[in-house]
């Protein structure tokens, strides 16, 4: 089994545990009164937009972070002129949570991105109970009926989407479902290794209309350059801010390349 099959498994337990413990039908019931930011509004711009991620741990790279405080990190973040965070909530595989999540939008203003393996419309509940202004969906992983209907749910209760591929299959059903927002990951979800030329071989398969986005393995301003060139208007960036000592100055580094 590899390792996503593994995290998908570990997700479906997950959620197992959690509907029996709380149904569906009590947060469909439940409101949040937290204060939507606009993701699309937040990306929207003349030049491109870093999303900036807070990931402690991952498959490829282990252990990436555990010494600074998270919350700090978001507040560095938005304060070093990231559009909008990301956070990981999985915590077998990426040491996150949902807590973590809640917590971070309560200490910024920017709009927070939900980053998970999302497979069921509990999570997207979920997600809008605990203060996200939008939520991932990875393509590769939904058959399209599936990725359809949450995308709709999500948008019906006032989350944005990013829209996720990692592979030409599931490009196509993006430029399908024509998401407001959508991103295009350079790590192959089978052997979890980086290859930054998907990022120009996808791109003119995106649709038009859609805010693109460019996410894994961007480590350098040259990479910085090389999307921006290409004609995704944002980044999403997480292992090369995170393991710097202080990750939110490492951001106008990474743009200045300095």
């Amino acid at each position: 089994m590899n390792t996503l099959n593994k995290i998908i498994e570990s997700k479906k337990q997950e959620l197992q545990v959690l509907e029996n413990k709380t149904p569906i039908e009590v947060l469909r019931a439940k409101h949040k009164n937290f204060k939507r930011a606009n993701m699309l509004k937040a990306l929207t711009s003349d030049v491109i937009s870093v999303i900036a991620e807070i990931k402690q741990k991952s498959p490829s790279e282990g252990i990436i972070n555990k010494t600074n405080d998270p919350v700090e990190i978001a507040e560095s973040y938005e304060n070093n002129g990231a559009a909008a965070i990301s956070v990981l909530t999985d915590n077998p595989f990426f040491g996150g949570s949902i807590e973590l999540l809640s917590k971070i939008k309560s200490s910024v203003k920017i709009p927070i991105l939900r980053k998970d393996f999302i497979i069921s419309e509990y999570q997207v509940y979920e997600s809008y109970l605990h203060g996200a202004d939008a939520l991932l969906l990875i393509a590769d992983i939904l058959e399209y009926s599936v990725l359809e209907s949450l995308y709709e749910k999500a948008m019906e209760i006032g989350l944005k989407v990013l829209v996720e591929a990692h592979s030409m299959s599931a490009i196509k059903k993006v430029k399908k479902l024509k998401p407001e927002i959508c991103g295009v990951n350079s790590r192959n979800l089978e052997t979890m290794e980086i290859d930054l030329k998907w990022f120009e071989t996808s791109y003119h398969h995106l649709p038009e209309t859609s805010i693109k986005i460019a996410e894994s393995g961007i480590h350098s301003n040259e990479h910085v350059r090389f999307v921006d060139t290409i004609g995704y208007d944002a980044i999403l960036v997480g292992t090369s801010l995170m393991n710097k000592d202080n990750p939110g100055l490492a951001i106008p580094q990474l743009l200045d390349g300095q």
